[in-house]
């Protein structure tokens, strides 16, 4: 078994006769001496090679190129020059013996500099990628992390549970990941978008604080931080309200944090409702590191005499800017702008200056001078700011100004990414409306305890007892007061439309354990890959990931998905198409 991890060596080792082993991460050869760096997981250490003292085995060590697997005995000896860049840097080992234990083949790049490849290449030598410096240090903190909410929960009385991966789909929200059964021909398991029946279920059951590190799958379409299969730390608990569950929920990821990152959180973790956050920033999951709030200047266009404001505004919608401070767009910025808007679903941008203590751009000159005083006063205009609109309907005037709130803050860097700004979003609405399937749809899922029941009929305007927590600008765990008499949950079925044949045939065994006495219940749940992305520093989830799946959710590596045998499909029953774009 390996002994010594070769970072870890000091002066205090000098003089010790050890064997090391690693890869070569570098060579340098000086004909008589060769020199090379010898890494393993815990860091680097300077092997010198003189072939005084190796004799006929020096050709083996003329032999070595980048990524050769070795074992090496020799002596630790101080350095005559230190290399402060290295944490083994004051010592040196004085090789007396080489074993080698593998060759290589020459590298697609280099795992020792940080020139990064193609994400394709990356992908495809995912072995070789792990092997860098930065992702091992990313992977050493996931496992930090998770072992920290493992000890917390564990140490507060949680108990932790597999649920089964083989579940029967239930098609409410993202699409299944289906997986034939070759005993039942015809029939299909699903796999779990989460575990939320099976841990209401264990709740039902009496075990009262639950937890698992469970694998997730939801098949839809990805984007930086999403993944088709993922990591949840699913935290569920019986005879609890919503505010002991985010005053929880803040002390474990406060502990979280301090155990794998050494970072002290020491203030409250504000709370606004989805209502004020959308208002506010734009967003659900607002990033509050810098301010730049949406003003609703609704009330002041409606007197405009521009259809653009007036039109949209009369028909329902809503009229709101954001304040550039101290603005340094040229025009051709501004019509870059514009699209962007555009492509976020939005039918323009207008824009006003305030330059030199006076108006101007394209619209002002429509604008009467006690409308542009009122803004003036209203937003608390300076010279050199700039006012950027959108009228629309009330989600694209919201949604297309928190994009480009956040696009705003990285040109202008207004975001200190050394912050971690935590906040809750609370007083979530009980029900979407999709438009694709023209109906109201549960914006969580359908055993969501309502605010009150007494407003089911009232779709628009029903709240859920259900919160998020938000980093960053990312939602990083979510969760819900869920509904634990029978009466309720068939209130909230009847107002999804969904009849009692339909909840038997879905969710027919949860309703059966909903009539045997259970207790009040809620919980949260933590997306691991994404607090580790954020606690990590990068914007990527592939790069928290041991072995991440592409944007088209394929494995470069393995090269999956693949075809399979006919005798396969066979023995499951299965025809595949032989025009797949049918």
């Amino acid at each position: 078994m390996k002994k010594y991890n070769n970072g870890n060596f000091t002066l205090k080792d000098e003089n010790q006769t050890v064997t090391l082993y690693g890869w070569v991460n570098k060579i340098r050869n000086f004909g008589e001496m060769v020199f090379i760096d010898l890494r393993d997981r815990s860091g680097i250490i300077q092997v010198v090679f003189n072939k005084k003292d190796l004799n006929d085995s020096f050709n083996d060590v003329l032999s070595l190129k980048n990524e050769y697997c070795i074992a090496v005995t020799g002596v630790i000896k101080k350095r005559e020059e230190i290399n402060k860049n290295l944490k083994t840097g004051e010592i040196e080992l004085i090789a007396s013996s080489l074993e080698i234990y593998s060759t290589s083949l020459d590298l697609p790049f280099n795992v020792y500099d940080d020139k990064e490849p193609s994400e394709e290449t990356l992908l495809k030598y995912r072995f070789l990628d792990l092997r860098r410096k930065k992702l091992q240090n990313t992977m050493i903190l996931r496992h930090n992390i998770t072992k920290a909410f493992r000890d917390y929960l564990n140490e507060n009385g949680f108990l932790d549970f597999e649920t089964p991966i083989l579940c029967k789909s239930t098609p409410e929200g993202a699409r299944d990941y289906l997986v034939p059964s070759r005993i039942y021909k015809g029939s299909f398991f699903a796999l779990p978008q989460s575990p939320q029946l099976f841990k209401q279920i264990l709740m039902i059951s009496g075990f009262e604080k639950y937890y698992q590190i469970a694998k997730c799958f939801r098949d839809e379409d990805l984007r930086s931080d999403r993944q088709p299969e993922f990591t949840q730390v699913d935290i569920e608990m019986s005879f609890v309200t919503r505010e002991d569950v985010l005053e929880f929920s803040e002390k474990l990821i406060k502990y979280v944090v301090q155990k794998s990152t050494g970072e002290i959180i020491n203030y409250k973790f504000p709370r606004i409702t989805h209502k004020e956050a959308l208002d506010k920033y734009g967003s659900d999951k607002p990033d509050t590191r810098f301010e730049m709030l949406l003003n609703n200047i609704s009330d002041i266009l409606i007197k405009s005499n521009l259809n653009i404001f007036t039109n949209p505004i009369n028909d329902g919608g809503l009229a709101k800017c954001l304040v550039v401070n101290n603005n340094t767009y040229s025009r051709s910025d501004l019509d870059k702008l514009t699209d962007f808007v555009k492509k976020e679903g939005a039918k323009g941008l207008a824009w006003i200056k305030y330059e030199e203590n006076e108006f101007t751009g394209p619209i002002v000159k429509n604008i009467d001078e006690d409308i542009l005083k009122e803004l003036k006063d209203k937003l608390n205009i300076k010279n050199n700011d700039l006012i950027l609109i959108v009228a629309d309907t009330k989600k694209v005037v919201n949604e297309t100004l928190g994009r480009l709130r956040l696009k705003i803050a990285k040109d202008y860097n207004l975001i200190d990414e050394n912050k971690y700004n935590f906040l809750f979003v609370t007083d979530f609405p009980m029900f979407e409306y999709s438009v694709t399937e023209n109906r109201y749809a549960a914006a969580h899922h359908p055993f969501t305890m309502p605010e009150s029941a007494s407003k089911l009929n009232d779709k628009e305007n029903c709240l859920s007892l259900s919160y998020d927590m938000v980093l960053n600008g990312y939602e990083i765990a979510g969760g819900s007061i869920r509904i634990h008499d029978e009466k309720t949950q068939s209130e909230v079925f009847k107002a999804l439309g969904i009849n009692k044949e339909e909840a038997d045939l879905k969710f027919g065994f949860f309703l059966d354990a909903l009539k045997f006495g259970t207790p009040p219940h809620g919980g949260i749940a933590f997306g691991l890959d994404r607090v580790v992305m954020l606690l990590a520093k990068t914007n990527n989830i592939k790069d928290v990931v041991a072995f991440p799946k592409t944007q088209t959710t394929s494995d470069l590596m393995t090269n999956a998905p693949s075809t399979v045998s006919k005798s396969q499909l066979d023995e499951l029953g299965i025809n595949i198409k032989e025009d797949l774009n049918d």
